[in-house]
């Protein structure tokens, strides 16, 4: 499975570095490159990143400051010149800390690192989740989740054996379940990725349904799916 990766760094000879080091490793896919932290975390609020390669002295709002006060679910690789701040990273949960400059093996051993913690959270993933209904809480699979449709004030599950209506929000919902398992398409619709059956302009199609992809969620939804890999 590719691992997806951005770079937090504003210097021009290191974005380069780490660009021909990332180029190197066939399963890392690099989505973007932001020269500040207020970017990247924008970036991540809506889009899956598995691995974020941070430099520590940043304008404004410095790797450190990042990771003290802001949720980032990606595993992080500090890149620095001071190696001062090794302990205050570990401290703060990091995958690695590369002090610059690094070669390419001290790179390779860090993204290796990383991978493998990707490979242990993935494997520990939950397989379902609980929905609120009228007098319960019913648990749902994700291997039998196929939309869920907004109707007034209700949320209509859509599974391959069952329909459960719920109050919960597409909010709550979204907090709940991972987008690359459960993406929003629409403001009225959530759709399971491995579900879809076929991707025609605008139109989804999971078995006999018809969604339509709108202006809103479009770029995150393609970008989402040709990122999969699978």
């Amino acid at each position: 499975m590719p691992v997806n990766c951005i770079i937090v760094e504003d210097e021009p000879l290191a974005q380069e570095r780490l660009r021909d080091y990332i180029l190197r490793i066939p399963d890392l896919h690099l989505q973007q490159v932001f020269e500040n932290s207020l970017d990247a975390l924008v970036y991540t609020k809506t889009h899956p990143v598995d691995l974020c390669f941070l430099d520590i002295h940043l304008e404004g709002i410095s790797g450190i400051q990042l990771l003290e006060n802001a949720q980032i679910g990606a595993q992080v690789i500090l890149t620095t010149a001071y190696h001062e701040y090794a302990i205050k990273g570990y401290e703060l949960n990091v995958t690695d800390y590369l002090l610059k400059p690094y070669s390419f093996e001290r790179f390779l051993q860090a993204v290796e690192k990383a991978k493998t913690n990707l490979a242990n959270k993935r494997s520990a993933a939950p397989v379902h989740f609980f929905v609120k209904t009228a007098y319960k809480l019913e648990k749902v699979s994700y291997a039998e989740l196929l939309y869920i449709e907004g109707m007034r004030d209700y949320r209509k599950i859509h599974t391959t054996g069952r329909q459960i209506m719920t109050l919960q929000t597409f909010k709550e919902l979204e907090k709940e379940i991972p987008p690359e398992i459960l993406c929003r398409v629409h403001k009225s619709y959530m759709v399971a990725i491995d579900k879809i059956d076929t991707i025609k302009k605008d139109e989804i199609r999971i078995g006999n349904a018809t969604i339509y992809i709108s202006d809103t969620y479009r770029d995150a939804f393609f970008k989402l799916i040709t990122n999969r890999g699978d």
